[in-house]
């Protein structure tokens, strides 16, 4: 009689790496870390790191482009985003819109909903920002820094209220210490540099594995390379920076003149309040056209 044949174990399947991808601008897209391999890194790809155990991993794309802004997230980098499937997703966005003379909020809200119900249909959770006004960044006047400033308190409005309404892991980003830490920035004063950005992915991972979606480790916040030197931070500023300024002050600046204007004489005839008031209204027509509840604005940087 044959001894029964020995029936070998179903071997385990390795598990599905986690997929992460990312949308937004310059700051998504890394400017001011320079990793190892002398690309642009940031908080995202930090993040990514800390996001599963080694025995799950983590497949990470960045879509993050300099100078995006939200109908560029709409148009280009949602349906490719979309197409990998991704379990987690950043939206990060806003700032740029607020520096160009066609900024319209209701457009704005609305785009950025579109974006953020496609990947809540998918089942991807959702993350997002609220960040500092460029003006305090770039610590203008002002009366040129008030109306950038009311620019993007509305986007972070509209940011806050969206994320509710899909449930997003919302990072508020946008405190008065965050901007007013100069170690924190790279030397164009727009961009975290590698200590900003390993913060942000600290605090993003924090949130993340409170709600028990982030299993690795958290990204460590001490820079882990030197600090750009002075004469590679004028490099950047002499090609990328440049270019990066002048094409927003080509079609912002005539504007933003304007709007600096229009600050000054409420300012003299004490009626400084209509332009905020002004601003209240259109994020709360916005949101209404949307169907979203109106939420108290964000605090201002």
């Amino acid at each position: 009689m044959k001894a029964p044949c020995a029936v070998a174990a179903p071997r385990a399947s390795a598990p599905r790496p986690l997929r992460f991808a990312s949308l937004g601008d310059s700051l998504t897209e890394g400017i001011g870390d320079l990793g190892s391999d002398g690309r642009w890194r940031g908080w995202a790809a930090l993040l990514a790191e800390g996001l599963a155990p080694d025995q799950v991993g983590v497949e990470f794309r960045n879509f993050a482009v300099i100078g995006a802004q939200t109908g560029d997230v709409l148009a280009r980098q949602l349906p490719a985003a979309l197409a990998s499937a991704p379990d987690l997703v950043s939206v990060v966005v806003g700032v740029n819109d607020t520096l160009r003379r066609t900024f319209d909020i209701h457009a704005v809200a609305a785009r950025l909903d579109t974006v953020y119900g496609a990947f809540g249909e998918r089942g991807a959770v959702l993350l997002t920002a609220c960040l500092p006004d460029p003006g305090a960044l770039l610590g203008l006047p002002g009366a040129l820094a008030r109306p950038l400033a009311r620019r993007q308190r509305a986007v972070n409005s509209v940011v806050h209220a969206l994320s509710e309404r899909h449930r997003a892991v919302h990072l508020h980003a946008a405190d008065a210490d965050w901007v007013a830490d100069r170690a924190l920035w790279s030397a164009d004063r727009l961009h975290p540099g590698e200590r900003g950005h390993r913060l942000l992915a600290a605090r993003f991972h924090a949130l993340l594995a409170a709600s028990g979606t982030a299993l690795g480790p958290a990204p460590g916040t001490e820079p882990q390379g030197p600090a750009p030197t002075r004469t590679a931070s004028l490099r950047w500023l002499a090609t990328v920076g440049t270019g990066w300024v002048a094409r927003r002050c080509t079609d912002l600046l005539p504007q933003l003149v304007a709007l600096a204007a229009d600050e000054v004489r409420h300012g003299l005839r004490g009626t400084s309040g209509r332009l905020d008031l002004r601003a209240s209204a259109a994020v709360a027509t916005a949101l209404s056209a949307l169907s979203v509840p109106v939420v108290a604005e964000e605090p201002a940087a």
